[in-house]
């Protein structure tokens, strides 16, 4: 699933007439980025949720195909957040009403990440008894030093001690954890994570290759000169 409902403040002006995930870097939308590397990884099916001019995100990337996949779309008439986008998504998510570990990542990052890395803790995550979470962990960057969760030898996240590092807007999460969040509820996953890693059930790992959260336009621009080298 990709989280596309957001409404990109920071990133105004540009966003005022597109939407966050669309804006480009390199030739392509940030959006498009992402599709082609879940679609090379050997995913199939991708759900994308939208909000603020959603309409557009559907006519740019229409049912997945010239990619290889199939989009499934996820319209929210105001942004639900993550936690809430994720409790709508479920019909699509789940297949038959079956519990399904998912990956989630975010509209507005870019990476260089191997999807197909995920595929041993996604497997550990659906024979687990209860729902958990797997975290991919990023180097702290320079606009958020303190980190976010502390990722132990052992590969399981803790909320207080060190090494810190930050979440990178992917992840692993299992629909079950959902389930119980009422249809139209805004909430954010921030809850989530913090439980679950209280309760033992979130693991990480650390991934150091080229990661940006593109949240302002400078970051926008300097990332798509980086690409055009």
């Amino acid at each position: 699933m990709i989280f596309a409902a957001g409404r990109g403040d920071r990133m105004r002006p540009l966003t005022d007439t597109c939407p966050k995930p669309l804006l480009k870097v390199g030739g392509k939308a940030l959006i498009e980025w992402q599709i082609e590397r879940l679609a090379v990884a050997g995913f199939t099916t991708i759900v994308v949720n939208h909000a603020w001019l959603g309409a557009q995100i559907e006519d740019a990337l229409g049912d997945g195909s010239r990619f290889g996949v199939e989009l499934r779309y996820s319209a929210e008439h105001e942004a639900l957040e993550t936690a809430g986008g994720i409790a709508k998504a479920l019909p699509l998510l789940e297949d038959s009403g079956r519990p399904e570990v998912f990956v989630g990542v975010a509209g507005d990052v870019y990476a260089d990440f191997d999807y197909s890395t995920l595929r041993a803790a996604g497997a550990r995550l659906a024979a687990a008894d209860s729902p958990g979470m797997h975290l991919v962990m990023v180097p702290n960057p320079s606009f958020h030093p303190a980190g976010d969760f502390v990722l132990g030898g052992d590969g399981l996240l803790a909320l207080e001690g060190s090494p810190r590092y930050t979440f990178g807007s992917i992840g692993l999460y299992d629909t079950r954890m959902f389930r119980d969040l009422p249809v139209g509820t805004r909430r954010a996953l921030t809850p989530f994570y913090r439980e679950t890693i209280a309760q033992g059930r979130a693991t990480g790992a650390l991934y150091d290759g080229l990661w940006e959260n593109v949240g302002t336009p400078a970051q926008l621009r300097a990332l798509d000169e980086l690409l055009k080298v």
